[in-house]
């Protein structure tokens, strides 16, 4: 079952391979809802998703995390319960990219290299 969320309360949301903190919006229909986007929990992943840690793929996407108070679409199965305080936007980006980062610098392979370099024009981009 479903858990079952008010218009107006704070959530988790799973959107694009990234987690977020978000303000539940509306209801579109029995599957999708509207939320606002207020904090980063984990940076989306770089590349294809249809073909995980390769790189030779024709198109290695470039992933932006939601920017603040940007409005998403997501499944309502990607709902589930927040409980804490909402991080300050910028400082949970930089956190979520700084983790995300961290963990590619633990593999030692061309995608980790690939992924790493796009986070790091992301960084530029996000905070310069």
């Amino acid at each position: 079952m479903k858990a079952q969320f008010s218009i107006g309360d704070i959530i988790k949301v799973r959107s694009k391979t990234g987690e977020y903190v978000a303000k539940l919006l509306e209801y579109r229909n029995e599957q999708m809802a509207v939320a606002e986007t207020l904090a980063v929990l984990k940076h989306p992943t770089q590349g294809d998703l249809h073909q995980p840690n390769e790189v030779n793929v024709p198109l290695f996407h470039q992933r932006r995390a939601h920017a603040f108070h940007e409005k998403v679409v997501v499944n309502r199965s990607a709902m589930s319960a927040y409980t804490g305080e909402v991080p300050n936007y910028e400082q949970s980006l930089k956190q979520a990219l700084q983790d995300k980062m961290a963990q590619l610098q633990t593999r030692q392979d061309s995608w980790a290299e690939k992924s790493y370099a796009l986070l790091q024009e992301l960084e530029q981009e996000y905070f310069h």
